[in-house]
Formats: C-alpha cells, sequence, structure tokens
C-alpha cells in the first residue's frame, strides 16, 4: 500500500463509514422487501435473498464497529481478536441459511410447488444489481487506501450480492416469462455454494482476499 498522510486517513475513513451505513441501510430495507414479496409470492430464492441480505447486515455493523474503535486508537490486537469472534457468528448464521435454503428448495422441487409472479421481487433484483457493485467499488478503493483486510472483504461480500441479484432475478423472470416454476428453488439452490463458502471462512475467523 502507498503512505498516506493522517489527513488522508481520516478522510478514506469518513469515506468507508457512510459507505458502511449507506450498506446497512440498503441491506435493512433490502432484507425487508425481498422477505415480504418472498413470502407473499411464496418464493424461497426471495426469502433467501432477504435472509442473506440481514447477514450481511450484521457484517457491515461489525465492519462499522471495527472502524469506529479503531479511530478511537484501540490497540489493534484487541480489535482483531473481537472481529474473529464476530466473523465465526457470521459464518455460523451463514451455514444455517445454507440449509434453509437447501432443504426448503429441495421439498420445493420435490412437491412441484409453483410460486407466484413478484414483480416486486423482479424489481428489487435490478435494483441491486445497479446499486452493490457501485457501493463495493467505493469500498474497495477506501480499503486500499487504508490498507484494510476486513474492509476488503466486506467490500467482496458487498460485491458478492450482485452475484445473488442476478442468480434472482434469473428465477424470477423465467417463472414470470416462461412459466419455468422450478427456476426459482434451482436458483436458490445457486445460492448454497457461495453460502458455504463464506461460513467456512467465517468460523474459521478469516477474511476472504
Amino acid at each position: 500500500m502507498v503512505s498516506i498522510s493522517a489527513h488522508d486517513t481520516s478522510r478514506w475513513r469518513a469515506i468507508a463509514l457512510r459507505l458502511v451505513i449507506a450498506t446497512m441501510v440498503y441491506n435493512a430495507l433490502e432484507a425487508l422487501v425481498a422477505l415480504w414479496s418472498g413470502i407473499a409470492a411464496a418464493s424461497i430464492a426471495l426469502i433467501g435473498f432477504g435472509l442473506d441480505s440481514t447477514i450481511e447486515l450484521a457484517a457491515a455493523s461489525a465492519i462499522l464497529w471495527r472502524l469506529r474503535v479503531e479511530a478511537r486508537g484501540v490497540s489493534h490486537e484487541a480489535v482483531e481478536a473481537s472481529e474473529r469472534r464476530v466473523l465465526r457468528f457470521i459464518g455460523a448464521t451463514f451455514l444455517a441459511l445454507a440449509a434453509y435454503v437447501s432443504v426448503e428448495a429441495a421439498l420445493s422441487l420435490w412437491r412441484g410447488e409453483r410460486p407466484e409472479e413478484s414483480a416486486v421481487g423482479i424489481a428489487l433484483a435490478v435494483t441491486s444489481l445497479i446499486v452493490m457493485p457501485l457501493v463495493s467499488w467505493g469500498k474497495l478503493r477506501a480499503a486500499r487506501a487504508l490498507g484494510s483486510a476486513s474492509l476488503r472483504a466486506e467490500a467482496k461480500e458487498t460485491l458478492a450480492c450482485s452475484y445473488l441479484s442476478a442468480t434472482l432475478l434469473f428465477g424470477l423472470a423465467a417463472n414470470a416469462a416462461a412459466g419455468w416454476w422450478w427456476a426459482d428453488p434451482v436458483a436458490a439452490l445457486l445460492m448454497v455454494p457461495w453460502l458455504v463458502a463464506e461460513g467456512r471462512e467465517g468460523l474459521r475467523g478469516e477474511t476472504c482476499e
């Protein structure tokens, strides 16, 4: 990392804080809309997307806490120890979500349950595909300037939301346009490998590079 002045460090930390807070606000709204529309449409993919948003909200909250603690001058060792505990908790929730999505999607396929169309869900997926890459790009720049591995990992998690949004959009659009009812649970299952990978890394107290 290129050395930067104390003034620039403070400026980038402020930018990172604003971006993380923006992520938290968006994820809270995203979770509410996804869960509400997912329950209304009986869409496993939408419900899974909403639950994932709550996990991302928890991760962003942990990074917000870390940035604020570091700004107050607490020791690096204390912050790292606390972050590892938070990462393990988030890792466990990722694995629990992966199990839920897997079971519900498999049962939906077995029973042939047909979700209803969800225009709200499609609009949400499109919005997230636009918003999440932009926010992630800003956080990656801040992480590079600050030399923060944890902020970089959280930024990549935000970027991964774009992948989940694309997967969700495929399932919802295929069901609405072509009546492919199975596309919804299949789209939900496509989320599982990423959820498991994030969960395992979290349980090990790691941040993905």
